[in-house]
């Protein structure tokens, strides 16, 4: 993003080459320190690349919950084959089979025992999915905070050529050093935008594969929890025969 906001403006504007030598020249105009700012941020902004391309190709609904898996496994439930529905959730690996797994493998204590594994085995995907996102947060929050940094420290030189030259500095030589710190707030919040809004709009999409997946694992297993109400297929039980009143 930075890269290809550096070629559009290297360029400089014609008929004063020497005033203004391009956006890469300012970029690299703060010295050691606003040049080890900026190299910080352009690895940043690689970095948010590459995670929203690998959250694209991750957090696609077919990669997550295969289709038709749900509808295989549930007549294989129904027909009371666990061995055979565990077996064909280990063929197709994916959040959605690893959370029928665990539930499957407690299928044999019952209802109580496979629902607690499918909430761990939920919980767990949850947090494995929410992890990765994460770093985009992360950066989010700490871009603008690096590109505040260079600012400061921009404006700290700029006002220190100032002292040292003991008021003799023109506005010109002032502003143009002001000019050269506010580089870095610009590129911090380049990349902050675009990772916050991609962090959003993946933790909603994972938020929603999370709950249908929750969904479909209560309805395959609704016959093991239909199996283990209690009561649910005994008959009420017959009223005791009333006793006959005393004879007089």
């Amino acid at each position: 993003m930075l890269l290809w906001f550096a070629q559009a403006n290297v360029a400089p504007p014609s008929g004063d080459t020497e005033s203004s030598g391009g956006f890469l020249e300012i970029i690299f105009s703060g010295g050691i320190v606003g040049i080890s700012i900026m190299i910080s941020l352009i690895l940043l902004s690689m970095l948010t690349a590459y995670l929203v391309f690998e959250q694209l190709m991750t957090l696609r609904k077919k990669e997550l919950i295969p289709d038709g898996l749900a509808e295989q496994v549930r007549q294989l439930v129904a027909a009371g084959k666990i061995k055979e529905a565990e077996q064909l959730c280990r063929s197709q690996p994916s959040p959605f089979s690893y959370i029928l797994v665990n539930g499957l493998a407690e299928a044999d204590l019952g209802w109580p025992g496979a629902e607690k594994a499918l909430e761990d085995a939920i919980a767990e995907q949850a947090a494995r999915l929410y992890r990765k996102i994460e770093y985009l947060s992360v950066i989010g929050n700490i871009a603008p905070m690096i590109g505040l940094l260079g600012t400061v420290t921009g404006m700290i030189f700029a006002f220190r050529e100032v002292a040292v030259s003991q008021g003799t500095a023109g506005a010109a030589d002032l502003a143009e050093g002001i000019y050269s710190a506010l580089v870095t707030t610009v590129a911090g919040l380049l990349i902050a935008i675009p990772a916050l809004g991609a962090f959003a709009v993946f933790r909603n999409k994972i938020d929603q594969i999370i709950a249908e997946s929750a969904y479909l694992a209560q309805q395959i297993f609704s016959p093991i929890r239909r199996r283990a109400t209690p009561g649910a297929f005994r008959a009420p039980p017959s009223s005791p025969p009333s006793t006959p009143p005393p004879r007089s």
